[in-house]
């Protein structure tokens, strides 16, 4: 996933608007976890519905009051709205930790058309080798909560390296009961994006 913001400018969501700007500032944020890429706009009555599920949900992944080690997961806001205003309104009603693109960046309306976005919201979630693990997981955030971070985890075969032995890491193990339904649910198949990357496509 790192290799689709080289290059790009990724501003935080904070007070400051501080920006990801360099490749190592890029790599150190993105490598090794899973993106959401949330495709909405403040004009849009969905989003604006959509949106403190989303914040609720990511804050209780990843800020220390509800979890000792944030999650392996990034949330990056790419706007659709139809004017700078209107995004940075919207701005405030999503997570600070979250990332998202300038609105003056055309890399908006490309990412748009890579992922072949038409309805909103619309959350894609990303590996971190850039396939798709899901299309849109808008639906499956409201109806499952935080558990879809496990089942993104494990759909990414996403492993937290620092925290299990050795012998863990056997490949025949499964990781739980219901890795079998996990990995059918999120089977992909090769696809060239339109963007000359790999990717792979929910079934």
């Amino acid at each position: 996933m790192v290799d689709l913001f080289l290059g790009k400018v990724l501003v935080k969501n904070n007070k400051d608007r501080d920006e990801l700007d360099t490749e190592r500032e890029i790599v150190l944020r993105l490598q090794n976890r899973i993106l959401m890429l949330f495709f909405g706009s403040g004009e849009c009555e969905k989003c604006q519905e959509f949106a403190p599920t989303l914040k609720d949900f990511y804050k209780k992944l990843t800020d220390e009051f509800y979890v000792e080690r944030s999650a392996q997961l990034v949330l990056l806001y790419v706007s659709l709205d139809s004017s700078e205003d209107q995004q940075e309104k919207f701005l405030k009603e999503l997570p600070k930790r979250c990332l998202f693109l300038a609105y003056e960046d055309p890399y908006r309306q490309e990412l748009s058309e890579m992922f072949e976005v038409q309805d909103l919201p619309r959350v894609v979630v990303l590996r971190p080798d850039c396939s798709v693990l899901t299309p849109n997981a808008a639906e499956e955030i409201c109806k499952l909560g935080q558990d879809c971070y496990r089942n993104w985890q494990e759909g990414a075969e996403l492993i937290d390296r620092n925290f299990m032995m050795n012998e863990e890491f056997d490949e025949g193990k499964m990781r739980s009961m219901t890795d079998p339904i996990r990995r059918v649910k999120y089977k992909v198949e090769d696809l060239r994006a339109p963007s000359g990357l790999w990717m792979e496509i929910y079934c």
